[in-house]
């Protein structure tokens, strides 16, 4: 849970710099082909290819390529047919995804995993939820695609890791992850960027290194290593504490409205589920898987 934590805090302000500084300014298909590349630049020093097998190296750029690549397209077209209050309300369903995914890629079904993970949405819809346009259900399941890819990510990596054995040091194999990423990330900017984005200034070069090297370099490796060490309920839940945590960073930093009472009620019922959460698998004592 430690892991979740700190890549949370770090996202938190990821959010903000993104908006303050790139978004509209900056391509968003070169930050994304940026991001990915810093990222792999922090493991490729670290890269021990015979610790896995072609079949695992393939599955872990494939699980790269899905949760980072393919994500990010999504999610950068979202906002052209969304306005920002839309596209983060609709990313509130992630932890449903992940409940259900993580169940069939178990060969289980858990419906008390469905309940927290409904709070977290409750909780997260509480925070964010402003009213939609008539126009769009084309947005929304653009947004899903960007959610399901993300959850796909995830809940794949615990698959992948429980079939490794645990003595494999992770740092030397995450590398193929960011290779899978970049083999999404470079086309999608030589077919759909445009070079005439390119950042301008020192601080949003600045901004792209902090995001490339430690929110995507550290920050995708600590989420995917935390993903393994909770249950699903919990991974479900944690991926919604980042609407909260966004927001109050955005407002004590950049002073930006927020609705504190929102801010306050949802983050508590987000809370209140992980709390919900933690105390059943108390009760069943079941293990993390």
């Amino acid at each position: 849970m430690g892991y979740l934590v700190v890549v949370t805090a770090l996202w938190a302000f990821s959010f903000s710099l993104i908006g303050v500084y790139l978004a509209g300014q900056v391509d968003s298909y070169f930050a994304v082909m940026m991001r990915v590349g810093l990222a792999a630049l922090v493991f490729l020093p670290l890269l021990k290819p015979g610790l896995l097998d072609l079949r695992h190296k393939l599955a872990l750029m494939a699980l790269g390529a899905v949760q980072l690549g393919i994500m990010y397209i999504f999610f950068y077209q979202s906002f052209v047919l969304l306005s920002v209050p839309e596209v983060l309300l609709f990313t509130i369903f992630t932890p449903l995804y992940i409940a259900l995914l993580d169940d069939l890629a178990f060969g289980r079904f858990t419906p008390f995993h469905l309940v927290t993970a409904g709070l977290a949405v409750i909780g997260a819809a509480v925070i964010r939820y402003k009213g939609v346009n008539d126009d769009f259900w084309l947005g929304f399941l653009v947004v899903q695609g960007a959610n399901l890819c993300f959850a796909m990510g995830q809940v794949g990596y615990r698959r992948l890791s429980a079939a490794l054995p645990p003595s494999l040091p992770r740092h030397h194999v995450f590398a193929w992850f960011y290779l899978g990423a970049a083999c999404i990330a470079l086309p999608a900017f030589a077919l759909l960027g445009s070079t005439s984005g390119l950042p301008t200034t020192p601080l949003q070069w600045g901004v792209l290194l902090w995001l490339g090297l430690v929110a995507s370099g550290l920050g995708y490796f600590l989420w995917n290593l935390g993903a393994v060490r909770v249950d699903a309920g919990a991974l479900a839940i944690m991926n919604n504490m980042l609407i909260p945590a966004g927001l109050a960073v955005n407002l004590v930093i950049w002073n930006r409205e927020a609705d504190l009472v929102r801010l306050a009620m949802g983050g508590a019922i987000i809370a209140g589920s992980l709390w919900l959460n933690a105390w059943w698998q108390r009760r069943h004592r079941t293990a993390p898987v």
